[in-house]
């Protein structure tokens, strides 16, 4: 949500951030249904005002008897009692519209955002690990012959349809392992506090985290009205919404393990193979809640957070720092981490640290008290994926695989493994 006070104040600095993202100039239509809105509301309350006075005559006249004077002072009170309401109703409207205007457009970029139309002006701020070597043809973690029978595509299009995945046995277990190895990280090492968040939510929590009205069309919705998360960064940052909180309890940090939906609108015929782009699927997620003044701070330490995880898998990785027509809708800025993957001799995306500045604050009401004593301010709010389990085993299966089907787990992975270090190209762990 964008401060129209400022937009007031300075409309060409926020049709320049917009067109950094490629977004046609509005300020001039916003400010011209602000100045709509405003005059009726100076108008209503010029009415009030004129009621009030009326309303004080009447008394007087019938004080003095003056029944003739009574009765049309009564009359006129009546008429601008129905004409307050009228334009009280004009500008309701009015301020609901711009709101729905302002919710609909993208949070403005950070000065050091680079830019740029589409992925390929994203800018590599750094690279770890080396890809292996390998001296055979490597294949995608459904190919590997100890994952196939375990990665269970057709049964799951039987129950669900496409973009579903039933995982069996040990590929299951080692999915199941790197969700708890992702959590006991942030919560022993990161120090995030873990958090069992719904996957059901009301339309205000989707509103409030920039989902809603937007982006309807991306998440499925209940037949009774509840959302289904695309991401726990919706209930973990909604759970803020209309706080006041104290200076001294910031930054608030969590993390949850859940499960994520999404319809995928607009992805027909992408990454249609293997377990890349699924209806449903798993997520580690990040949020933190900050002081205005720590968030930069904040979005680089919870980068360093996702990029540990991979670092302890041993996965390749590359970050980069999207262009301005990359971007989420809500971020102000965002750093993707993107693994090594071998069958696909590329690199791709697992995780997605965003900042979004006070713009998610400003939609759920979310402040804090200044330790100073001053009036509340919006906190900011950062979120990030630490990591999406399923990509994560995607990257582990295929830069472990070997030449005979089977797989070297990474070291970090025995102790949820009861100790075992290979899957065999029988599906068994070892």
């Amino acid at each position: 949500m964008h401060d129209i006070k400022a937009i007031r104040e300075n409309p060409a600095a926020f049709d320049a951030a917009l067109a950094r993202r490629g977004d046609a100039a509005m300020s001039s239509s916003l400010l011209a249904l602000d100045e709509e809105r405003r005059a009726k509301i100076g108008a209503a309350e010029a009415a009030q005002a004129a009621q009030k006075v009326a309303a004080k005559e009447v008394g007087a006249a019938k004080a003095k008897g003056d029944e003739a004077e009574f009765e049309r002072l009564r009359a006129l009170v009546g008429e601008k009692k129905s004409e307050v309401a009228d334009m009280q109703n004009e500008a309701k409207e009015l301020d609901a519209k711009l709101t729905d205007a302002l919710a609909r457009i993208a949070n403005l970029p950070a000065d050091d955002v680079p830019e740029g139309a589409d992925e390929d002006d994203n800018v590599e701020v750094s690279r770890w690990g080396t890809p292996r070597d390998m001296d055979f043809a490597p294949v995608e973690h459904f190919e590997i012959t100890g994952v196939a029978a375990a990665m269970d595509f057709e049964t799951a299009a039987k129950i669900s349809g496409a973009r579903f995945v039933m995982l069996k046995g040990a590929v299951a277990r080692i999915h199941r392992a790197l969700a708890q190895f992702m959590i006991d990280t942030h919560v022993d090492e990161n120090g995030l506090t873990e958090v069992n968040t719904p996957v059901l939510v009301r339309d205000e929590a989707m509103y409030g985290t920039d989902k809603l009205p937007k982006f309807a069309e991306d998440s499925y919705q209940t037949t009774n009205g509840w959302w289904l998360i695309s991401t726990s960064e919706i209930p973990l940052t909604y759970s803020v919404a209309g706080d006041i909180l104290e200076q001294s309890a910031l930054p608030i940090r969590y993390t949850a393990h859940s499960l994520c939906f999404r319809s995928e609108a607009g992805s027909a015929g992408k990454d249609t193979s293997g377990m890349l782009r699924q209806h449903q699927f798993e997520k580690v997620e990040m949020v933190s809640v900050t002081h205005p003044d720590e968030s930069d701070a904040e979005q680089k330490r919870m980068l360093r957070c996702a990029e540990g995880i991979l670092e302890k898998l041993d996965i390749p990785y590359r970050t980069v720092v999207l262009c301005t027509g990359d971007m989420g809708f809500g971020a102000r800025r965002t750093f993707d981490i993107e693994a090594w993957i071998p069958g696909q001799d590329t690199y791709r995306e697992i995780s997605s640290v965003s900042t979004t500045g006070a713009f998610q604050a400003r939609r759920m009401n979310a402040r804090f008290r200044p330790t100073d004593g001053g009036k509340p301010e919006y906190v900011h709010t950062l979120n990030g994926s630490g990591l999406a389990v399923g990509r994560c085993l995607i990257a582990v299966l295929e830069n472990g695989q070997q030449a005979d089907g089977s797989v070297q787990l990474p070291e970090a992975l025995v102790p949820y493994l009861g100790g075992k270090t290979v899957l065999t190209p029988a599906g068994v762990l070892v």
